[in-house]
């Protein structure tokens, strides 16, 4: 099985010790080969990292090495938001209206066969898309 984490997930990995007991059981349990991330997830961390920038520069740069070492281990289990997921995109935003981001990672996760790693699972249950919540596990 392979999984498609959300940014939420990937944040809180970051938190080492003080990280969800169940985000970190769940992690221990999977094999990283079936872990991928979204171009999604990596943009709205660099955003993240870009608003912080303005107030904490030294933060920011601690966070920026951060996401340079996540884009480097996820390097070939990055997924793009191809045609086929713009597609499914806009299906599945007509069923109900879904947040944008959501929903891409809802729609990458249709067209690799993936479940959804979020915390914010109600954003895309009854989709069609497999989502699990590590947070409430």
């Amino acid at each position: 099985m392979m999984f498609l984490l959300d940014t939420n997930v990937i944040s809180e990995v970051r938190k080492a010790d003080r990280c969800n007991a169940g985000v970190a059981s769940w992690l221990a349990s999977v094999n990283d080969a079936d872990l991928f991330i979204s171009v999604v997830v990596t943009g709205e961390v660099r955003r993240g990292i870009e608003r912080l920038r303005r107030r904490d520069s030294h933060q920011a740069k601690i966070l920026e090495r951060w996401l340079e070492d996540v884009v480097t281990s996820y390097a070939d289990r990055i997924l793009p938001i191809d045609g086929r997921v713009a597609d499914v995109w806009g299906r599945l935003g007509a069923v109900r209206p879904i947040p944008v981001i959501a929903g891409l990672l809802a729609a990458t996760a249709r067209v690799h066969d993936m479940t959804l790693v979020t915390r914010n699972a109600p954003d895309v249950e009854g989709l069609g898309v497999p989502v699990l919540n590590p947070f409430e596990a």
